[in-house]
């Protein structure tokens, strides 16, 4: 019985001396290094990356976006108000933008209502780049406002409705009931490439 507790309390200690020793050396020619420590991995809680959703706020995220929110991003649609294409465009804008084009024409041409819209960008930053100058970065009526989203206002209700709206503080509503100031906070912060 005296042999069994001394075993006990050799092995006890081995294994004690194991937990708590980090390295063994072993005389040899050159020494040899033993770790009996437990591995890192088991240790430590696995610790995973936060998943990070970058937002792209550029001139085709523009685009999309409006796009999505005009027709769902189809080329071929026309509204109940006769509305067409990917940005919704009506007769009488693209007449002023000097495309004179059928209504089957434009639908069927997505790079014809892409260059719509670039002119339609173009045209609007030029008629309010006064207000773009005087406002961009600034809280205009509890809005934070920025050039993409003058530019989206306009596209909804004109140039004239963004004017009226900085000016008389109206907020112009579509036909489908949809504010400007709607579209200028949707719009928001998007870098445009624009001249």
């Amino acid at each position: 019985m005296k042999n069994f507790y001394s075993i006990v309390i050799i092995v006890v200690s081995f294994f004690l001396t194991a937990f708590t020793v980090h390295k063994i050396y072993f005389p040899v020619e050159e020494a040899l290094v033993v770790d009996t420590r437990p591995a890192i991995e088991v240790m430590l809680p696995k610790i995973e990356a936060p998943k990070i959703e970058i937002n792209l706020r550029d001139h085709s995220s523009f685009l999309e976006k409006i796009g999505h929110y005009e027709s769902g991003n189809r080329y071929e649609k026309v509204n109940r108000y006769g509305y067409m294409g990917r940005y919704q465009f009506g007769q009488e804008t693209l007449q002023a933008l000097d495309i004179d084009v059928s209504n089957k024409k434009f639908l069927s041409s997505p790079m014809l209502q892409e260059k719509a819209m670039s002119k339609l960008l173009e045209a609007n930053q030029r008629t309010l780049r006064r207000y773009i100058k005087k406002y961009d970065s600034k809280v205009v009526n509890g809005i934070y406002v920025t050039e993409s989203g003058i530019l989206a206002a306009a596209h909804l209700g004109g140039a004239g409705s963004v004017i009226n709206w900085f000016k008389d503080g109206v907020d112009f509503k579509d036909a489908n009931g949809t504010p400007i100031t709607r579209y200028m906070k949707l719009f928001s912060g998007y870098k445009l490439d624009l001249p």
